[in-house]
């Protein structure tokens, strides 16, 4: 059967879109004139990617591809085919793009493609590393499981960059926002009030001179300032586009304190979660290391776990060559050794995953409590200081009255 996307309206004159399933064209008409439609235009999904001019499909967003990996786990793993599964999946859809790139993949599933091949239509949505596991899976005919482990892990990964994510943003947003009100001070504030006793033949407390030197810097040279600032970033992101450049960078980060641990244990547990779903799926060890390497985001850790590769690849054990990269807290190396002795590799990597994961939500969370009382303690401090440079002269001027 072949899948058809229609447009079609309803007694009342109101349009319809939706797929039907149906050996041909015309029995596709007739199923949605059953459904009491007068059906306007039928393209087969296949016909819609392959002609000419065809609108390409928008990529979904990541969590969209989550909930349907684990929908069609589910199918699956319950004994129903791959191509009823997408079908049933993309029923369920209510995003427009991933209901047609879902049908564009059953209809290619129909033609005789392997899923992860007809997953490869879609590259940007699909990774290699997606793409790889479903092949796994389907090479050990335990597809649903695989995809159901493959959701677990697209959705921890998301949760943890989102968790990244936010304790980068509150701080950032704290910080632009005080920037933003001194700018105002200084710009606005200090010169109506400040510059009265400036114009006064009467020397000014030191604080005072200061606060009405930088006020002018900022509003005659303020466009330089924020041009350098400009250009500080243009060149950080180029010399992070050089791969030299970039490593030395991460390196750098790893040693800071509080943000080079959240950045180690972020990549530990993607490591060992990647890791640990492409072996239990039946991917060969090597194999499975050379994707879960993909995963790790900082330079130098990836450029180490080269290491970890070559001494596996000459026949060392899994847990002696990750402690040979020194790259991941030592507490992993020795849950993949107990993995290692126990024959329950898969199981252990998930656990280093979960305590790494673990590890890092604690990091964060006393990262954002110590970096909110540091930055407000940073712009009540410049504050203090503006406010003394205003009150100063005024308390000058009263005490020289009396």
């Amino acid at each position: 059967m072949t899948s058809f996307r229609y447009e079609a309206v309803d007694a009342a004159g109101r349009r319809k879109k939706g797929v039907v399933s149906a050996e041909t064209q015309r029995r596709a008409r007739r199923e949605i004139q059953g459904k009491g439609l007068t059906p306007l235009s039928i393209k087969s999904v296949s016909e819609r990617d392959k002609g000419e001019g065809a609108k390409r499909t928008p990529n979904p967003p990541q969590k969209d591809i989550i909930s349907a990996t684990r929908q069609l786990a589910t199918l699956i793993d319950a004994s129903t085919t791959v191509e009823e599964a997408l079908s049933a999946v993309a029923a369920q859809m209510r995003g427009e793009a991933l209901a047609e790139m879902l049908l564009s993949i059953r209809a290619r599933i129909i033609e005789g493609w392997k899923l992860s091949d007809a997953l490869g239509e879609y590259p940007k949505s699909f990774s290699p590393l997606y793409r790889g596991i479903v092949s796994a899976g389907e090479a050990s005919g335990n597809l649903g499981p695989v995809l159901l482990r493959l959701a677990d892990m697209q959705e921890k990964n998301r949760s943890m960059a989102m968790k990244a994510l936010s304790a980068l943003i509150y701080p950032a947003v704290v910080f632009i926002v005080a920037v933003l009100v001194i700018v105002a001070l200084m710009n606005f504030v200090v010169p109506q009030i400040v510059g009265q006793f400036a114009r006064a033949d009467e020397d000014l407390p030191l604080i005072t001179d200061i606060v009405i030197g930088t006020s002018n810097f900022i509003r005659d040279w303020g466009w330089l300032l924020l041009l350098v600032l400009v250009g500080s970033g243009i060149a950080f992101w180029q010399m992070r586009r050089r791969p030299v450049s970039r490593m030395k960078m991460d390196r750098m980060i790893l040693s800071l304190p509080l943000i080079g641990g959240l950045a180690r244990e972020l990549d530990a547990a993607r490591f060992a979660r990647t890791l640990a779903t492409l072996f239990s799926s039946g991917a060969p060890l090597l194999d499975s290391l050379r994707s879960a390497k993909r995963t790790v985001t900082n330079s130098w850790i990836s450029d180490r776990l080269e290491t970890t590769l070559t001494g596996v690849r000459e026949g060392a054990s899994l847990s002696t060559a990750i402690r040979r990269a020194e790259v991941f807290p030592p507490m992993m190396a020795s849950m993949i050794a107990a993995g290692e002795r126990s024959g329950r590799l898969p199981d252990l990597l998930e656990r280093t995953a979960a305590q790494m994961e673990g590890s890092f939500e604690t990091a964060v969370n006393v990262t954002l409590r110590l970096l909110e009382p540091l930055v407000i303690v940073i712009l009540g401090g410049i504050v203090l200081l503006i406010v003394l440079a205003i009150m100063l002269p005024i308390l000058q001027i009263n005490t020289m009255a009396l």
